[in-house]
């Protein structure tokens, strides 16, 4: 059976508890402290004062057994304590009580009406929690820093089961990228130095998609939505492969002497990275989105894609120029 907190999600109201002490302004601190005893509350630190059934302020247990028995609860409470509505998120609800300094924080509808009160185990539980979420988030990986160690500790055969998969499919864009080389075996025959930058082609791909892969999990991990950062990355792609592209010409030209594959590799540096920072940021949110952890498969997947993508954009401008 799903208990409050299952049904109302990490809101204020999951946490809000209407069994505490709840008083009138005019009433005295002598009738407080009577009304409390021989009653049972799930916590009493702080006491709700109410007009029927609007707070009106809040009262310490602390401050109530200082004061005079005959000191009004009206002068004694805190007529402006922090409030949330019922549907705050639990992580804002919590810090708000925190950054008041209240051992307790009060919970009222949009008409002002008391709804309850988060008592401060429950503030502390809040809190504990998202502090173990913001370290998995910052971690890079799901759900808890529990997720996180579990993986680190488990055994060889489910090692196995979460890598293996995702490497299967490396293999699989390996003997692609095979098939996709000696697609043009032509042009190879033609200018064998077309083959000699393969590598630093893929490599230099590879690596743009690596810095924007790390990019992208890290800022979905911390909330960060992949639209407030995909105009300014793939603009950085681009820039980049533009550099790159203008640096490898005339080292090429200079040192081999062919300005057809000089030519063919920096256009193929400038399009592949450019393409690789697009693939680098769409397979980490679509697994973000499909509620899978990022940082397992995005990463192989992307490489895979990524190779492939280079190799053909590399022989597709190699046969078109040389």
């Amino acid at each position: 059976m799903s208990g409050p907190a299952d049904l109302l999600g990490g809101t204020a109201a999951a946490h809000a508890s209407a069994n505490v002490p709840v008083v009138t302004a005019d009433d005295t601190a002598g009738e407080a402290l009577r009304g409390l005893a021989g009653r049972k509350f799930e916590s009493a630190s702080v006491l709700a004062v109410c007009d029927v059934s609007a707070l009106v302020g809040l009262l310490t247990i602390e401050r109530l057994l200082a004061a005079e028995p005959g000191d009004r609860i009206g002068d004694l409470m805190d007529p402006a304590p922090p409030v949330v509505r019922p549907g705050v998120d639990q992580e804002h609800a919590a810090w708000q009580a925190v950054q008041h300094a209240e051992p307790g924080l009060a919970v009222v509808d949009d008409t002002g009406r008391f709804v309850g009160l988060v008592p401060p185990q429950r503030l502390l539980t809040v809190l504990l929690e998202e502090h173990d979420e913001d370290l998995a988030r910052l971690g890079g990986f799901l759900s808890s820093a529990a997720s996180a160690r579990t993986a680190s500790t488990e055994r060889v055969g489910r090692r196995l089961w979460h890598r293996l998969p995702w490497l299967l499919v490396g293999l699989v864009g390996a003997l692609l990228s095979a098939v996709v080389v000696g697609a043009y075996e032509e042009v190879l025959a033609r200018q064998v130095l077309v083959a000699f930058f393969v590598p630093g082609v893929v490599y230099i791909a590879d690596a743009i998609g690596t810095q924007t892969e790390a990019l992208v999990i890290r800022g979905l991990s911390v909330g960060v939505g992949i639209g407030r950062v995909a105009v300014r990355e793939v603009l950085t792609g681009i820039l980049l492969g533009a550099a790159l592209a203008a640096l490898a010409f005339p080292v090429i030209l200079l040192v081999w002497g062919d300005a057809q594959v000089a030519w063919a590799v920096a256009a193929a540096l400038f399009a592949a990275s450019s393409i690789a920072t697009a693939v680098a940021m769409a397979l980490p949110w679509l697994f973000h989105r499909l509620g899978r952890d990022p940082a397992f498969g995005s990463g192989p997947l992307a490489t895979v894609l990524q190779d492939l993508l280079s190799v053909l954009i590399y022989f597709v401008i190699a046969t078109a120029i040389v």
